[in-house]
């Protein structure tokens, strides 16, 4: 429950600090004393966003901090798994500087806005008068009938099954759509692969093959030239050979002369050993060099081949051209294992809707029990609060669509008046007859749910005399399970508090601030006299207060 807040520099408060009861507290004031304010600075506490308007000086931060006593909510578990400081005296902070940007802290831990808004969810209801249009809305009036069925914890198990079975099928989706794409290219592909793999590429290949087509592409000329190298080197009077052997006979004559002729004897013999190597292969060379008309046409229609494929890949190479006949092949198989993936995938998606149908039949079952019991605690309140022949229709329509919430659609019928048809809540519902119905509802909600605070703003609006008297009970009763606060204007509901709060404006110097007090037992009377009647008080607007109170 919400113990204290404090709050400065937001808006005409200059600084506030408050302590809270648990029980049933009441907070009045003039129309534009602060009430919206308060609820104000509590929305920041809570994850709304801010702006530098929420500045009183625009050139000092405002702080707004709540503490709230969480001991007996089970809360351990969001603490945990949002790596969070547990703490039952819970302190939550928030901070907005000059330049814009705030800050917010839980157990002066920093989180985010939204770490502030999903912890606010089991902490406060604040029930402002604009949503009281709630009540028309399919998903408002689901929540009602799944507090009294008890659908909690089903609920919360279908959703974790249903974004799971949601994901899966998005990837369906996409697996399916890749298939499409990939079997509107396999021809082409199978085409492409079959023609690089015809062609039989190996890596390093085309040097080789050009290497070879320039060979006999010049076969004559290169044997003439090898030929010709014979003869140079071979001729029996004048060739390379015979002339390195004359050098070699007349250098030995001189080798015991001195080491330098040994040395350069021993060099000429090497040249001649190493160029009568050479004259052999020359030879070797020049016998196996044949003219192969055939061979070059081989030669020339692979690398024709090569040259043509690369073109068409608009590639340079071998090595590429066989990265491509890689990715080709992948794209071929792609297709079984796509096939086998979302085959997989699909049998998944079978399970997972057995699965949610079950719960959601589990869901339906115990909605269609909790229908008549909420319908019948809905007609009880609503009788003690001036409408004795009101009647609900809730009719539950079995849907083939996963919703958030299971697979019913539903029709929320009201009529307030015997004899009158069914119709929907915005169409037939008065303002006060909606307020009734929502406090209603707010009354039944705390029965089955943990919430440890509620806060009604002005709850009340269209309503007066005995039926606010009837309302005021209906939030005591309230009380003894939760904390609540009504924000209101009606002196029958003041006077059921434990505890009375008021918001009003003073003058401080050139400033208009808003302040709220706890007020004493005289001063409440003065309060509600003055609700009563005015700021002229009578002597019977303080004893009729005094009734009230009493």
């Amino acid at each position: 429950m919400l113990t204290s807040l404090s709050i400065n520099n937001f808006a005409l408060i200059d600084k506030l600090g408050i302590d809270f009861s648990d029980g049933f507290s009441i907070i009045t004031g003039e129309t534009g004393a602060g009430k919206s304010i308060l609820l104000g600075a509590l929305g920041l506490v809570l994850g709304k966003r801010a702006d530098l308007t929420s500045l009183k000086n625009k050139d000092e931060k405002c702080i707004i901090e709540a503490h709230f006593q969480i001991s007996n909510y089970n809360l351990q578990s969001f603490f945990d798994a949002n790596d969070l400081d547990y703490e039952s005296e819970t302190i939550i902070r928030r901070e907005i500087l000059p330049s814009g940007k705030s800050r917010a802290f839980i157990n002066d831990s920093p989180v985010n806005l939204q770490e502030l808004q999903d912890l606010s969810l089991f902490l406060i209801d604040i029930h402002s008068q604009h949503q009281t249009q709630e009540l028309s809305e399919e998903t408002f009036q689901f929540q009602i009938i799944d507090a009294v069925a008890n659908n909690v914890d089903v609920i919360t198990s279908y959703s974790a099954i249903l974004k799971s079975y949601k994901k899966d099928k998005s990837q369906l989706t996409i697996l399916n759509n890749q298939l499409q794409l990939v079997l509107k290219e396999q021809d082409y592909n199978t085409f492409l692969l079959e023609e690089l793999l015809a062609a039989q590429l190996k890596l390093n290949e085309q040097e080789e093959l050009e290497q070879i087509y320039e060979q006999l592409n010049n076969v004559e000329f290169i044997k003439e030239s090898l030929d010709k190298s014979m003869a140079l080197a071979n001729e029996e009077q004048f060739g390379i050979l015979q002339n390195l052997k004359e050098l070699k006979i007349a250098l030995q004559k001189t080798v015991g002369f001195s080491i330098d002729y040994k040395s350069l004897f021993e060099r000429i013999n090497s040249v001649s050993i190493e160029f009568d190597d050479i004259a052999n292969e020359l030879n070797q060379l020049s016998e196996n060099l044949i003219n192969d008309p055939e061979q070059l046409d081989l030669v020339n229609q692979k690398l024709q081949t090569i040259y043509n494929l690369q073109k068409k890949h608009q590639v340079g190479s071998v090595s590429e051209l066989l990265e491509i006949q890689n990715d080709l092949d992948n794209k071929v198989v792609s297709v079984g294992e796509l096939e086998i993936e979302i085959n997989k995938l699909t049998t998944k998606i079978q399970n997972t809707t057995l699965e949610l149908d079950n719960f959601a039949s589990i869901i339906r079952e115990n909605r269609l029990k909790a229908v008549p019991v909420l319908s019948e605690k809905l007609i009880f309140i609503l009788e003690q609060l001036g409408m004795p022949n009101v009647r609900f229709n809730m009719e539950l329509k079995p849907s083939d669509t996963y919703f958030a919430n299971g697979k019913d659609e539903l029709q929320f019928l009201f009529s307030a008046n015997k004899g009158s048809d069914f119709g929907l809540l915005k169409k037939v519902a008065s303002g006060g007859e909606l307020s009734r119905i929502m406090l209603a509802t707010k009354a039944i909600l705390a029965q089955y749910s943990n919430l440890p605070t509620i806060i009604f703003d002005e709850i009340d609006t269209g309503v007066s005399g005995e039926i606010a008297n009837k309302m005021g009970n209906i939030m005591k009763e309230m009380s003894a399970k939760m904390q609540v606060f009504s924000i209101t204007h009606l002196p029958q509901i003041a006077a059921k508090g434990n505890v009375h709060y008021k918001v009003f404006k003073s003058i401080q110097g050139e400033s208009t601030i808003s302040e709220l007090k706890l007020l004493t037992t005289e001063e409440r009377i003065v309060e509600i006299a003055e609700m009563l009647s005015g700021k002229d008080i009578s002597d019977s607007a303080l004893n009729h207060a005094k009734a009230l109170l009493n």
